[in-house]
């Protein structure tokens, strides 16, 4: 799918052909949208590295035109094994267009095309990809708030739990974050070649919004090693806490067990042919059966004072 939008007095508008100082958003492209894009010069090698998922984020620079492949987010949902994955981004700095590439749809370009990013001007190409970068991070920093949000309630579910259910769940994010990771290192490393270049010098306000992005690139990395290390401390210990649930409810029911059994090995015993005491008696099944219970009820209470119940 092929979106093509530009700035006006009025906000982002949307347009049938593309013309100077427009923005070019290109999503999961068929092989005929791939040749009109081929028709813009966009090189090929481009539109391929921008849709390879392994592809790592770079700088790139070919005939007076710059790619930059960008590691974003992206939420696929809580049924999948890995919730929270990173993906490859394009954009294509090109002397007339701007152009990015995504192989799925995401919130960030979406934000971006619904007109929600205010003070976005299509023309301004190089404050363009600095606004995506920043959104990127801050995006990656909201992620994270998310995971661990859903890891504190997974974390409430883990002690009392003796099942290895939530165990695996929190195996899923520490996947995500994985991801994250790398990704944000990645990032960091092109943005450093970035800011190396002379790409974002022309203006003193793009290269305070550059460092704007460095910083916040950094903060999602800490963030998001803070929260591995956690989130691996706590895999440990709640594996740990759902082996003693385990042990406790094993050792309440053996203890049930030694007490249900006294009253049946009394009636096994008076059961073979033998003489029963105080068979005189008009009540001695009831007076054998109370010795039963009362020995069952002085197992049980010195049972429930060694805490096995």
């Amino acid at each position: 799918m092929i979106a093509i939008y530009k700035h006006s007095d009025a906000g982002l508008i949307k347009l049938t052909e593309p013309v100077d100082g427009c923005w070019i958003n290109v999503t999961d492209p068929s092989q005929t949208e791939i040749k009109w894009l081929q028709g813009l010069d966009v090189p090929q090698d481009y539109i391929t590295y921008s849709l390879d998922i392994d592809e790592r984020a770079r700088t790139e620079r070919e005939n007076g035109e710059v790619l930059i492949v960008l590691r974003i987010p992206l939420y696929q949902g809580q049924a999948v094994d890995i919730p929270y994955f990173t993906i490859p981004m394009g954009i294509i700095i090109s002397g007339h267009h701007l152009i990015t590439i995504c192989k799925y749809e995401n919130d960030i370009l979406c934000d971006f095309a619904s007109g929600r990013v205010r003070n976005l001007s299509t023309a301004k190409r190089n404050r363009f990809v600095l606004r995506l970068l920043l959104a990127t991070a801050s995006k990656y920093l909201i992620y994270l708030r998310e995971i661990n949000k859903l890891v504190d309630v997974l974390e409430d579910q883990l002690q009392q739990s003796t099942r290895n259910k939530e165990v695996m769940e929190l195996l899923k994010y520490q996947k995500s974050l994985t991801y994250f990771t790398t990704a944000l290192k990645s990032n960091e490393l092109m943005m450093e070649r970035l800011q190396r270049s002379q790409l974002f010098k022309t203006f003193p306000e793009d290269e305070d919004l550059l460092d704007d992005v460095l910083t916040e690139n950094q903060q999602a990395i800490e963030m998001t090693n803070i929260s591995s290390n956690i989130l691996s401390s706590m895999m440990d210990a709640f594996a740990s806490i759902i082996s003693n649930n385990l042990n406790v409810v094993m050792k309440f029911l053996a203890a049930i067990t030694i007490v249900l059994s006294l009253p049946t090995l009394v009636a096994s015993l008076f059961g073979m042919n033998v003489d029963l005491p105080f068979d005189h008696l008009p009540h001695a099944f009831g007076v054998v059966m109370g010795i039963s219970l009362l020995i069952s009820v002085s197992v049980a209470f010195f049972f429930y004072k060694k805490d096995w119940f």
